[in-house]
């Protein structure tokens, strides 16, 4: 029994050989290896020439001195006895084996009295003072030098052309050169780049981690009724937020027309928001507060909502302004009034979105509370009802929602195939669910947000930032800003699923903890979750601005700014000394110890 098993197991072995040896044999078809060209001599010449390019790197230059000495040449040998007269031997001259010759014939030429250690280059100059170079030279100590160069081909002419050598001489100082300067500011470019993507995305990341950290996730769960009601609530709170923000800002354009008016609301909304909230929301109670009471105290937080609305679009207009007024006057400094001005800016931009968001967050909450509520008061054949209606309700606006966002990117425009179906298909979906579901048991929602929130991270993850850039570049312009967009995107979806994994890695035993004192979901995560993950999210957050700083390189290739778009250009031109200076360990070291 023992022959037969090992012969089978040799015979398993000899099969497994065979089939990665295939499998390599059909990888060097596919990559199409071709060790042969890597003899040919013209792709050698080429390599070396590369290589040695990219072994000078064009950051240092000096002030130089040049001298040209000629030597008069036939190509090719005239019909006539040539005769050249001596050079003279008091100054720098050049001597060659002969003097004519025909094209592609390789002559030997000397140099003498030249400047010790001077160097140059060899052209041979046409008689229509065409420059084609041979070589380069470089005299030794005594100001010698003798090289093999090779004629080129040229059509024939009566008269004497030149070879001509070119010394040139290191005088003063070494100075950068203008390839060194480029890439000092494109390093400068690079670093801030990295560092804004790596703010936003990390800013971003650290929300969206919770949501995807699947020990925080197991555990929210609530009714059909109340996921329904949200699921409701979100959309019509979004909409509400959005034209509230939009209703005030036309209210308050009359302030907004007058600096004054802005600068007297952006100092008194908080304060009067502040005191507002301070009787709306008292430390202390003093029994049961009336309805009435109730409902001034909602009035007022609203209110107050509005006040601080006011004071985040005059906020952002005054600073707009502000930061324009001061570009010039600050001079060299000029670059924090843009700042001052770009801040106000994008809160101007981001101020609808935020108003939405809370909008929708808050009719949110307010629906899923009562949906809760709901739940727990009624008999369960009454909820069984509302349930059916409302998970109807909410499958058909979800569906119907995710069908306009379809159609704004396939362009559709078929009410009936992007409303009117999913719609449909969302209610029989909801109606299903309520029928299988039991009418009060909590059902799993937060397991299925993380599940989503996982999916839209790896999505978002598996596209390359190159490919991002060029989006970017389409909507903001070539340039650092939109490769610090592109960066900041994939930051997110990288850091927050490390920061996730962070989070699932947890010790339980704070977590219990904090929630057996009946603490609510916020303060468990402060208190139970943040301390155990500030050390590895800043080890992660560094270790991400490293890799933006090195990703920054690629994306300059498509558009993104940051030491690569001039690295590209500089290849493009084959300008290996100039490439040479972005590639060269020096500044790579030197981002390496900034990191």
């Amino acid at each position: 029994m023992k022959a037969p098993r090992t012969l089978l197991k040799s015979i398993g072995i000899g099969v497994a050989v065979i089939v990665i040896l295939v499998v390599y044999a059909y990888g060097f078809r596919v990559t199409k290896v071709n060790f042969k060209e890597t003899r040919s001599e013209d792709r050698l010449i080429v390599l070396a020439r590369i290589l040695r390019a990219l072994a000078h790197p064009d950051i240092i230059e000096y002030e130089q001195e040049e001298t040209d000495v000629y030597l008069p040449f036939f190509l090719p040998c005239p019909e006539v006895e040539v005769v050249i007269q001596k050079p003279d031997k008091s100054r720098p001259y050049l001597t060659s084996s002969v003097s004519c010759g025909d094209s592609k014939e390789t002559i030997f030429l000397e140099g003498f009295n030249f400047e010790p250690g001077s160097k140059g280059p060899i052209n041979f100059i046409t008689a229509s003072d065409v420059k084609l170079q041979l070589g380069n030279f470089e005299a030794d100590s005594e100001g010698h030098f003798q090289l093999d160069i090779r004629l080129p081909t040229r059509q024939p002419v009566a008269e004497a052309q030149t070879i001509r050598a070119t010394a040139r001489v290191n005088v003063g100082a070494p100075k950068f050169t203008e390839t060194a300067k480029a890439t000092w500011d494109k390093i400068i470019e690079t670093i801030f780049l990295a560092l804004l993507a790596t703010t936003i995305g990390t800013a971003l990341a650290i929300p969206v981690s919770f949501l995807a950290a699947r020990n925080l996730m197991t555990e929210v769960k609530s009714s059909l009724t109340s996921i329904a009601f949200t699921i409701i609530g979100w959309p019509l709170g979004i909409f509400f937020g959005y034209w509230a923000n939009r209703l005030i800002s036309e209210w308050s354009s009359p302030i907004a027309s007058h600096l004054i008016g802005t600068i007297a609301t952006v100092i008194v909304a908080p304060i009067l928001a502040y005191m507002l909230i301070r009787w709306a929301l008292p430390q202390e109670e003093l029994g049961v507060p009336k309805k009435t009471l109730q409902a001034a105290r909602m009035i007022t937080l609203a209110l107050s909502v509005v006040i601080m609305i006011l004071m985040l679009q005059q906020a952002a207009l005054l600073a707009f302004k502000l930061g324009q007024v001061l570009i010039d006057p600050l001079g060299p400094f000029g670059f924090l009034g843009n700042f001052v001005s770009q801040l106000g800016d994008v809160i101007q931009i981001i101020t609808p979105l935020i108003v939405a968001l809370i909008g929708g967050g808050a009719l949110g909450s307010i629906t899923s509370t009562f949906g809760q509520n709901i739940s727990d008061r009624l008999a369960g054949n009454t909820v069984k009802i509302i349930n059916l209606i409302s998970a109807a309700a909410a499958g058909a606006l979800l569906f119907a929602l995710i069908g306009a966002v379809i159609n704004w990117f396939y362009q559709i425009d078929n009410p009936a195939a992007i409303y009117y179906w999913p719609a449909g298909m969302g209610a029989l979906i909801g109606l299903i669910l309520a029928l299988m579901s039991t009418a009060k048991d909590p059902l799993p929602i937060g397991i299925t947000v993380y599940f989503i929130m996982r999916t839209i991270l790896n999505a978002i993850r598996s596209v390359e930032p190159l490919v991002m850039v060029i989006v970017f570049v389409a909507w903001v312009g070539i340039g650092p800003f939109a490769g610090a967009l592109a960066l900041s995107l994939h930051t997110i979806a990288a850091l927050a699923k490390l920061y996730s994994e962070q989070v699932e890695s947890i010790l339980p035993g704070p977590l219990e903890a904090i929630t057996a004192t009946g603490a609510n979901r916020l303060q468990t995560i402060m208190y139970a979750v943040v301390p155990q993950i500030i050390p590895p999210y800043i080890s992660f957050t560094m270790y991400r601005w490293d890799i933006n700083v090195r990703m920054s390189t690629i994306i300059g290739f498509a558009g993104g700014g940051g030491i690569g778009f001039l690295l590209q250009q500089n290849i493009n031109l084959l300008a290996y000394r100039a490439a040479s200076a972005q590639m060269s360990p020096s500044p790579l070291l030197w981002l390496q110890w900034i990191m």
